[in-house]
């Protein structure tokens, strides 16, 4: 079958290691299935996998991809759940120590089929095309996590989303706007914050910018480099939700003293249960919400939506159809 998959490492040149080509039919234990492809997106997760984080030498060669969308065996549409959990494990799949993700242990979702446990599919409604699911699995069921579970968000509010563009922010702009949130983005770039204007901010600021007002909760993806600027935008007994840190994990400065004496909230976040999904698919379908894609690829042409990725050259999600 054809596949998309890596065969090195390179930190430097990740896409040296990408290639496009025949793989051998997944194989099936017990207790999983098959999924015929329709649909499958990216995500930064798949780049890194190109650079060696998560993997290792001996795994090679690795299909990529976490996410998609397509036909179960029985002939239903459904979309598939990414977090791989212990079969002995019981409660929520991200709290699994030895959780892992599809192109982590298994072969991942960029192929024309892929298996995955029977657990792990999730039925997508009539009125979201095959497209639109296969965004949901990683970063749209991260930015609902984020938001909603670890959060703890309710109407009315106001949050801030850090680096508005990747997927999981744009996630999170519409999902906080459908959900009646007050919702304000940064961006260094002039024509980001125009387009997260379109799909439901409220207002935008360039990254680092003085807010008019301090908000209830903060949704940080980028890491060191707005770390400060997100704890100094949190009124007192705000909360941060911390999902990833795109820009470095370790800021010049903790904000300790602030995070103590203004009583702030640091909450980590990854990714999310079976049943948050299913939770967030039915949201998207009762508010006519919708992921916004960038751009859609034939999966021939994956190394275009990489080199994309790569470049920063994206504004929601991309996409690859079989």
């Amino acid at each position: 079958m054809f596949a998309v998959y890596a065969e090195k490492f390179s930190a430097d040149d990740p896409l040296s290691g990408l290639v496009m080509g025949e793989r051998p039919e997944p194989e099936v234990p017990d207790g999983w299935t098959t999924v015929t492809v329709r649909a499958t997106a990216l995500n930064h997760h798949d780049l890194w996998s190109l650079r060696g984080v998560g993997l290792k030498e001996e795994q090679l060669p690795m299909i990529l991809g976490c996410d998609a969308a397509g036909i179960d065996e029985d002939g239903h549409e459904v979309l598939i759940h990414a977090v791989i959990s212990d079969p002995a494990w019981r409660g929520d799949e991200t709290e699994d120590p030895r959780r892992s993700l599809l192109s982590e242990r298994f072969q991942g979702a960029f192929a024309e089929r892929v298996a995955v446990p029977r657990a792990n599919l999730v039925p997508k409604p009539s009125s979201m095309s095959f497209e639109e699911a296969a965004c949901l699995p990683t970063a749209w069921l991260t930015a609902y996590r984020m938001l909603f579970v670890q959060g703890g968000l309710k109407p009315g509010q106001t949050v801030l989303v850090q680096g508005a563009g990747g997927g999981v922010a744009t996630a999170l702009i519409t999902l906080a706007r459908a959900a009646g949130l007050q919702v304000f983005a940064t961006s260094r770039d002039e024509a980001k914050r125009a387009k997260a204007l379109e799909i439901g901010a409220h207002a935008t600021y360039e990254t680092g910018a003085r807010l008019p007002d301090r908000v209830d909760a903060v949704m940080e993806t980028v890491g060191a480099a707005t770390w400060t600027h997100s704890l100094r935008s949190l009124r007192p007994g705000g909360t941060l939700v911390i999902s990833g840190a795109t820009s470095g994990p370790n800021p010049d400065s903790t904000e300790l003293n602030r995070i103590f004496f203004l009583q702030l909230r640091v909450i980590g976040s990854t990714m999310g249960t079976r049943t948050e999904l299913g939770r967030l698919v039915s949201f998207l379908d009762a508010t006519g919400a919708r992921p916004l894609v960038d751009r859609t690829l034939p999966m021939t042409e994956a190394r275009e939506g990489f080199a994309a990725m790569n470049d920063g050259d994206v504004f929601g999600k991309i996409v690859f159809t079989t």
